[in-house]
């Protein structure tokens, strides 16, 4: 065996790689899966024309609501406009005429977020949209609410970094474009319906035998919105993402639980400042992230001195005035989420377009400044998880 060039392996549940991989993931296996403690969830929102059903703006959907009911203006003009065409499955034509007979079409104008820290508007419109995967997405529509959104594959097994909140519905590619990296959102609470209401009720969409063995194990320090915090600093954990990343990067994340609730009450306060600075509902603290310069305000090429730590809106040219902000370090520029470089992505997304707020990319800026110190927070905190682990091996009811 030793000339032959092979090593022997021991395959394990759950996954049985043929490989060396995924050895001395037991006690991983052990744990609940992210779909175990919030069984209701779903793949987020395809639209299969975003061009047509997602815009910047609600003003921008209002118009073209009014442009698919103007009789006088072909399909030919609105298909060729917004990039959009028969299938087998959906009619142009009809589409119009479905929208041309719902007094109501612009009551459906949400917002969604499309990309970390994107937030656009989505006509929510059966007429429209290819899968609005209602059934789970309403939960978010209904009041107010929160969720996590992960992958259950992830293309390479190098790094995983495909976890965000969300408190909207959500477009599928929220945090990653790749096909094997679709968003599953998993939301907090589920709001009971009926055909003439669209809510009658709230309630955790926690799995009841883990609800009932956290609020005894925890006591009166456990809420639902405590565990989805404490979630949430186990994935952004870069301890737990190094050390299980072939397993994420595979199926849903499992999730431990420690022993000690001191351990887990930290662990939700660290997960909840990740959360507010995600939803950005609080101020990261002041750093010397600025806006400066002079010129346009115009999204160009985006350009990255790293030299200078400086992000230009456009590269910029010996004598001409730019706009750029500073003190953004390397390792901002480079922050990821799911597939997608944060910062580049957001300003790429609105090439040609004026950055109308430089004060919110700001506050993503420094956001994410914060969430770097608070995951190295988190690891000082996590090793502790693992030390003194509740048995959870359970059969979700």
């Amino acid at each position: 065996m030793a000339d032959s060039g092979f090593q022997p392996i021991k395959p394990e549940s759950r996954f049985y790689f043929l490989q060396p991989k995924g050895q001395g993931l037991g006690a991983y296996n052990k744990w609940q899966s992210i779909s175990d403690i919030f069984p209701t969830y779903s793949v987020g929102i395809v639209t299969a024309r975003d061009s047509f059903a997602i815009a910047f703006s609600r003003d921008e959907l209002m118009r073209r609501i009014h442009q698919f009911r103007e009789k006088n203006l072909p399909d030919a003009i609105i298909a060729q406009t917004y990039g959009v065409q028969d299938t087998q499955a959906w009619s142009l034509s009809e589409a119009r005429d479905a929208i041309r007979r719902d007094p109501n079409a612009e009551h459906k104008i949400y917002p969604i977020l499309y990309r970390p820290f994107d937030q656009r508007f989505i006509l929510y419109h059966k007429a429209i949209i290819e899968r609005p995967r209602y059934k789970v997405m309403r939960h978010m529509l209904a009041g107010e609410n929160m969720g996590i959104v992960v992958t259950r594959q992830v293309k390479t097994s190098e790094t995983w970094q495909h976890a965000l909140v969300a408190d909207r519905i959500i477009e599928s590619c929220y945090v990653s474009n790749k096909t094997s990296e679709i968003g599953y959102l998993f939301p907090l609470y589920r709001h009971s319906s009926s055909k003439d209401k669209l809510s009658l009720g709230v309630e955790s969409n926690i799995g009841p035998n883990i609800d009932q063995l956290l609020q005894n194990t925890y006591g009166d320090i456990f809420t639902p919105e405590r565990l989805l915090a404490y979630i949430y600093a186990i994935l952004y954990a870069p301890m737990y993402r190094n050390k299980y990343v072939e397993a994420l990067c595979v199926d849903f994340p499992r999730i431990p639980f420690p022993q000690e609730r001191q351990v887990f009450e930290r662990l939700a306060e660290l997960g909840q400042r990740l959360i507010d600075l995600h939803l950005l509902r609080c101020e990261p603290p002041p750093a010397s992230i600025k806006y400066e310069g002079e010129g346009s305000d115009t999204i160009d090429t985006p350009f990255y001195d790293e030299t200078q730590q400086r992000l230009y809106l456009k590269k910029p040219r010996k004598g001409e005035p730019a706009r750029y902000f500073t003190g953004i370090t390397p390792e901002l520029w480079n922050y990821e989420i799911g597939g997608y470089k944060v910062l580049p992505k957001y300003l790429k997304a609105r090439k040609g377009r004026r950055l109308e707020d430089p004060i919110y990319f700001l506050r993503i800026a420094r956001a994410l400044a914060e969430t770097i110190h608070v995951q190295q927070q988190i690891d000082k905190v996590y090793p502790q998880v693992e030390a003194a682990l509740l048995a959870m091996q359970l059969t979700n009811g």
